[in-house]
């Protein structure tokens, strides 16, 4: 089986070390062709252009910052007629309109396609347990999920196309939401006086506790944001696609949009690069 990853950035090199760890037929491609030197020293193939990539594989998996990007690098004049016969595995973050107007464009010119969003960053990439969403028919799902229990050992079949993509976008905008929420209150009893140990023993026996409090507060608490598994400017990106998708069906985003312009806040200020727990320094500004 020839597999080809495209899309090698902060969770895409990760995950492609692991099908090279599993000694499957590797090569990758990125239109930054020096954040493959890693993988091409672990053992996978470079691909010097997407057709390359394309022609030498059965399967592609994506992991491609937008759709934008898939189309410049998947859905090109010289590229997808290249996907005939071919598997198109969709793991990045998109919108569900997104994914089905891609999976349209491939199976129209012979190919397949699913999606399998994952939520999870460095450490769970490395240690195979992302949780894996899957969007398909029962079938490809049977199929396919051999190669996607590399990622993590029990991919959830979802749905249709265009069903695991929702749930992405849902889960990540509990991300920026709880983020916020925590940021605030952390920042509320700081100011206050009391004592964030006191705050923490309380909340982790409280209903109100979720485990990704623990693991951002000590970035809030030394306002360090460096090295991150997920960036502020991902995050206002999913931001924005679940605010157009929510809108359109009619639901109130107020809250969220204002989450919205803490995000952009923070990447003004600097944070676009760092770890999304920046959203603490947006609403706790040092003076």
């Amino acid at each position: 089986m020839k597999i080809a990853f495209l899309g090698t950035g902060l969770m895409g090199e990760p995950m492609a070390q692991k099908l090279i760890d599993a000694q499957l037929s590797l090569i990758v491609y990125n239109r930054t062709q020096s954040k493959l030197t890693a993988l091409k020293a672990a053992g996978a193939r470079i691909a010097n252009t997407p057709s390359e990539a394309i022609k030498n594989s059965e399967i592609i998996i994506l992991m491609l910052s937008n759709a934008a990007a898939i189309a410049d690098v998947l859905l090109a004049r010289d590229t997808l007629p290249l996907l005939k016969s071919r598997t198109v595995i969709q793991m990045g973050t998109i919108a569900p309109k997104q994914s089905k107007e891609i999976s349209e464009q491939i199976v129209r010119n012979g190919g397949e396609y699913l999606e399998a969003p994952v939520l999870g960053s460095i450490p769970q990439v490395k240690s195979g347990e992302l949780l894996v969403m899957v969007g398909s028919s029962p079938e490809q799902f049977t199929k396919y999920s051999p190669i996607l229990k590399h990622f993590g050992p029990e991919p959830i079949h979802v749905g249709t196309v265009g069903k695991a993509a929702a749930m992405k976008l849902a889960l990540n905008q509990l991300i920026a939401a709880l983020t916020a929420a925590f940021s605030l209150s952390l920042s509320f009893v700081q100011k206050e006086g009391v004592e964030v140990d006191r705050f923490m023993e309380i909340l982790r026996q409280s209903a109100l506790y979720a485990p990704t409090f623990d693991k951002k507060i000590s970035r809030m608490r030394d306002r360090n944001f460096e090295n991150p598994n997920f960036p502020t400017k991902h995050l206002l990106k999913d931001t924005n696609l679940f605010l157009e998708e929510a809108g359109e069906i009619g639901l109130d985003t107020t809250g969220l949009e204002g989450i919205q312009k803490l995000i952009k806040k923070a990447i003004d200020n600097g944070f676009s690069d760092s770890d999304y727990s920046a959203i603490f320094a947006a609403i706790n500004p040092q003076k």
